[in-house]
């Protein structure tokens, strides 16, 4: 899922350092000094594609469509590739009152695919788009706080506040938060990106053509992509060895070694860059107590998935969903080790006899089925009957996550801690995957959204990894590293932290050698 980072580009803003950590595999490469090239036809291969899937970004749901909709759509800010906060749509932001008003100057020159210019009403519609009570995208959490969008001049947005939030500009970062013309259908896909929609067929490809007309010289390059539905690991990276596909993402770890041999072809790592979880619903035995959670976190074998599953390109995590490259992350809570004897004490106490079914598919992470039977034997020296069913995944996210009491599950790092917090364990979130609805919490991670005191903002969010650790819903056994491959004919090729397919804009990024 990030899932998934580092300032605020602001009058007295506040300065966000993120450690990063990326590492080039095979043929090692960065971001080329070499001069882009025009034309060629871009082919990639990207998973968690649906036939339910839209163009509209309060539905998009998982990476196909982030990809997708980055190549027709821009955000007014994006995340660059050292994890700092990088202007777009906006070209600079500021606060004068503690947080509470933010003021967002809107670039000019800027043409939709349809010719209309760009203007501040464009974004408060767009920012408006995914409020109200009827809204069911996944980022209406982030405007909760919202009391107000205006377009206080042509090329200027004033967004206030009902609390102050240090951070708040980097929420607009989320994909989901994509910029169309006012009173225009997103399904239509007319956006300011660098490429027009051609053709959209949800769940097997997308054509796009490279929009002549687009703001950002510095990107755009290939004359058209064509983006392909490969939800099957194994289809994905034969798509890349034959070539008929030139990028790719999510490389399955235990082929690394093979690819690495291959001279045409490349692979970059991006350290910790997913959560992935086992989620239970808090709300269903035997996730409805804490023992019930307890005796599932002491019972899962989480080195032995990391080095079996994995090939080792991960670490070990402690039910937390906070990432080690977060500035907030609490370090110094103990890790849970596997201990069978425990887990059976908080089983036995949980009153659950079970058996407990755990609904798994590669589409809730990579590997998920071989992890989910490693869980499940390690799980049986516990006493924990755990039944693991295995569930296609074209109709994982529809039919079977946030339905099902146990299923697996994934997050790509998220720019702030707030943001992860709030979208995937906030009572009111439509992405609450676990029905995490703590009145406790929620108070918690609204209080460290406003609190100007680095201190006193850092010991709450101490205080709420404790909670989730201890009593969260979610098992998360391990943050996963990041594998994109693409053939070595792919220039410009970036990593950035925390996120596939160089924050979604790969396919702007990249020009064709040859």
């Amino acid at each position: 899922m990030i899932d998934r980072r580092s300032f605020i580009k602001s009058a007295g803003a506040l300065t966000v350092a993120a450690a990063t950590h990326s590492l080039w595999l095979g043929n090692a490469f960065a971001a080329q000094a070499d001069k882009p090239k025009k034309g060629g036809h871009l082919v990639v291969g990207v998973d968690n594609a649906s036939s339910t899937d839209r163009l509209d970004p309060a539905f998009w749901f998982e990476t196909y469509m982030y990809f997708v909709g980055s190549q027709m759509f821009n955000n007014l800010v994006e995340i660059d590739e050292n994890a700092k906060l990088a202007p777009s749509l906006a070209e600079s932001w500021a606060s004068t009152d503690s947080s509470k008003t933010w003021v967002l100057k809107i670039r000019q020159g800027v043409q939709f695919h349809d010719g209309r210019s760009l203007g501040a009403k464009d974004v408060v519609y767009s920012l408006n788009h995914h409020r109200g009570e009827k809204s069911t995208s996944p980022v209406k959490g982030y405007l909760d706080p919202v009391s107000s969008i205006e377009a206080t001049g042509e090329h200027e947005v004033t967004i206030k506040l009902t609390a102050p939030d240090v951070e708040f500009v980097w929420l607009l970062s989320a994909v989901h938060f994509a910029i169309t013309a006012e009173n225009e259908s997103f399904d239509k896909g007319i956006g300011t990106g660098a490429f027009i929609l051609e053709k959209f067929q949800p769940g097997v490809t997308t054509l796009t053509k490279r929009n002549p007309n687009y703001w950002n010289s510095e990107r755009g390059h290939v004359d058209s992509v064509e983006t392909l539905a490969m939800n099957d690991s194994t289809a994905r990276v034969a798509a890349l060895v034959s070539g008929s596909a030139q990028l790719v993402n999510r490389v399955n770890p235990r082929i690394v070694s093979r690819i690495e041999r291959m001279p045409n072809l490349k692979l970059v790592r991006a350290k910790d860059s997913m959560i992935y979880t086992f989620p239970g619903l808090s709300n269903l035995a035997p996730f409805d107590n804490v023992d019930g959670r307890l005796a599932l976190k002491y019972a899962i074998d989480r080195q032995k998935i990391i080095d079996t599953v994995l090939g080792g390109y991960a670490s070990v995590a402690n039910d937390n969903p906070i990432f080690p490259s977060n500035r907030y992350f609490a370090k110094d809570i103990p890790q849970r080790p596997y201990d069978p004897e425990k887990a059976q004490f908080h089983w036995k106490k949980s009153g659950f006899s079970g058996p407990l079914t755990l609904n798994v598919a590669d589409a809730g992470f990579p590997g998920a089925v071989d992890a989910g039977q490693i869980y499940q034997q390690s799980a049986a020296k516990a006493g924990i009957n755990l039944n693991v069913v295995r569930v296609p995944d074209d109709a994982f996210w529809n039919d079977i996550w946030q339905k099902k009491a146990f299923v697996s599950s994934n997050w790509a790092n998220r720019p702030t801690a707030d943001a992860l917090l709030s979208l995937v364990f906030a009572s009111q979130s439509s992405w609450n995957e676990s029905a995490w609805h703590v009145p406790e919490f929620d108070a918690m991670v609204k209080a460290a959204r406003g609190e100007p005191d680095e201190a006193r903002r850092r010991q709450i969010y101490h205080d709420i990894q404790v909670m989730l650790v201890d009593q969260g819903s979610e098992i998360i056994p391990l943050y996963a590293d990041a594998l994109d491959g693409c053939s070595s004919k792919i220039k410009g090729f970036t990593s950035v932290p925390g996120m596939p397919l160089s924050g979604n804009r790969a396919a702007e990024k990249v020009w064709i050698e040859g």
